[in-house]
Formats: structure tokens, sequence, C-alpha cells
């Protein structure tokens, strides 16, 4: 008996962000960047999602992973911190936004496919990074993830240094990025970029033609 066809494979396969996310401290704040291509299987269901997601005014987190499951748990981050915030009459800290991304990540491993690495900047610790995966969480000077980021490990490795200005840590994301979409498949179209400090959280487009350009370009 002939199965009903049902259209191309790729329309029931489930939305992933084939990814490049970064972020980086440097003093006096933080700065994130990703690439903007969502995939499903071999074909691009979007070529500019932001995946820079605000949880609080000066907190985001960049996702990687299912994009459903990420943006879901951003989401409801961002609801809970603002019920804290309201609580407390304050800011509420990066390290308590990444402990709640933690949580939900942990207690619905078995259902959730999502990788997050939260950054922000508060009054007790300013900038700060923090990757989650899981039941994992880590504070580190700067975390790199999603598909692009194998590419890219020995680079980061390589030119990352302590004590890094403001500038030099944006031009460090927006190289990262340029490197991994250059040559990860899933990671693609324009690069977004958050820069976090006590004053604001400001956000910038790369376009593709903006980017820096290697050897093999």
């Amino acid at each position: 008996m002939l199965e009903e066809d049902t259209g191309p494979g790729w329309l029931s396969e489930e939305v992933k962000t084939g990814t490049t996310i970064i972020a980086i401290e440097y003093n006096g704040g933080v700065v994130l960047g990703s690439d903007s291509r969502v995939s499903a299987g071999e074909a691009v269901m979007n070529r500019v999602m932001n995946k820079l997601s605000p949880l609080h005014d000066k907190i985001y987190c960049a996702l990687s992973g299912s994009a459903a499951d990420a943006q879901t748990i951003a989401e409801i981050v961002n609801y809970q911190l603002d019920v804290h915030s309201l609580e407390i009459g304050e800011d509420p800290q990066v390290r308590s936004a990444a402990t709640l991304v933690r949580n939900i990540s942990y207690k619905y491993k078995e259902e959730l496919s999502a990788h997050l690495i939260v950054a922000g900047w508060d009054r007790r610790d300013g900038g700060q990074v923090f990757a989650t995966l899981n039941g994992l969480l880590t504070r580190q000077p700067f975390a790199i993830g999603g598909s692009g980021s194998s590419y890219v490990y020995g680079f980061v490795d390589a030119e990352y240094r302590r004590g890094m200005s403001k500038e030099e840590c944006q031009q460090f994301v927006v190289n990262t990025l340029s490197l991994a979409m250059n040559r990860d498949g899933s990671s693609g179209g324009v690069a977004y970029m958050v820069t976090i400090d006590e004053q604001k959280a400001e956000e910038k487009v790369i376009l593709g033609s903006d980017l820096p350009t290697f050897f093999d370009q």
C-alpha cells in the first residue's frame, strides 16, 4: 500500500537554530553576538532571526538549539525576572537570570533542546557571562555555542586575552561570527550584537556585506 504523500520531509522536521552565539566580558560590561540563520534540515526557514533575547533591561541571552524551545525558555525567564524585580524593588542579578535558565533547562532536559548563554550587567558584580547547558551553570570570561562554534574554538582561544577594551571585545565578537558564518553551513545572514554596561544595552546589526573578510572570502 502506498503511503500518503505529505509533502517534503523538512516541513515536519523540528526547526533548530544551527547557529553561532558568543558572549564576552570586559571591564564594565559585556558584548553578545549571534548570526541570524534558522534552518530545518537543509532548508533555511529564516535568514534574519535575532537570537539575542532580552531577559531584563541589562540582561540578555543568546539562543541556540531548537528555536521554539530556546525562545520559550527566554520568555518564561523574562516574565519571572519581571516579577522578581518587582518583589525585591531593584534590578535582578545576572546570576539569578542564569540560574532560572539553568533550572528550567535541567527540569525539562528530556523535553527541551536548547543551549542559552546568559550575559549582562548588575551593580553587584558588573559584567558577567554564564554558560548554561542542562544542569550546568558556569561563569566564564567568554563563551561560545551553536553549530558554528566548533569552527572557531581555535581562533577564540588564540585571540582572546584578559583586559580587552569594549571596542576590542566588539571586534572580537564580529570576527568570530564572520569566521563561523563562513565555515558553518547552518550559520549565516547578518550578525546581531548587543553591548551592555551600567548605562544601557545597545543593539546593533552588522549586514553581511559589512562583516570583515578573510583570506578565502
